[in-house]
């Protein structure tokens, strides 16, 4: 699992190229399945979960044209990927 966190400038525009653009290329790198969280104290904050093997996630930010999905996204930076402070079975 993957879970990055980043600001965005138009959360309507972030979920529609999510949902289309993103959501081929991620299929492309092997990516199973996203979900993306808006932070109820700030919309333009965006949590995205995917199930994503680490080594498939690495040639997806290697693809040449994620920089362009990015600025479609409307990213104000790139995400941050979170670590799991723990993970658990149960």
């Amino acid at each position: 699992m993957i879970v990055t966190i980043a600001r965005v400038v138009d959360p309507a525009r972030f979920l529609e190229v999510f949902e289309t653009v993103g959501a081929r290329k991620r299929l492309e790198h092997g990516c199973r399945g996203a979900r993306a969280y808006f932070d109820p104290d700030d919309p333009h904050r965006v949590w995205s979960v995917f199930d994503w093997d680490a080594k498939d996630y690495e040639g997806f930010l290697a693809d040449p044209e994620i920089p362009d999905i990015a600025r479609e996204l409307g990213l104000q930076s790139p995400p941050v990927h979170a670590v799991a402070a723990a993970e658990l079975d149960a």
